[in-house]
């Protein structure tokens, strides 16, 4: 489940959304990221919680090219979406997020989970 972060006193405009990995890290998902990340994938407006839920209850985990993990989780049938994250020690954060239907461009890849 994910959880919200608000400015001071608990008002004004949610700052990020929390939500924890496989490997029991928190992974941040900040408003910031979210509008870089629908600007440049908009199918995905509206489906922040998606999004958060693919990090908290993936499909699978790869591992990426640089460090970064890649969860997958099936959208619709045939479209899976697929979440670009890095851990950190304690601490982690969502780099982007996209949707694809060629989901076998990722079966090279080290599986991590599960």
């Amino acid at each position: 489940m994910a959880t919200s972060k608000r400015g001071a006193g608990g008002r004004g405009k949610r700052l990020f959304s929390v939500v924890t990995s496989k490997n029991g890290v928190p992974i941040r998902l900040t408003d910031e990221r979210w509008a870089h990340i629908i600007e440049e994938h908009g199918e995905l407006a509206g489906l922040r919680q998606e999004v958060l839920q693919t990090v908290a209850e993936p499909h699978r985990i790869v591992e990426g090219k640089d460090g970064e993990l890649l969860a997958t989780r099936e959208l619709e049938s045939g479209k899976w979406l697929v979440v670009v994250y890095r851990e950190l020690g304690d601490d982690g954060f969502v780099i982007t997020a996209f949707s694809t239907r060629r989901l076998h461009a990722f079966e090279k890849r080290k599986q991590v989970w599960p």
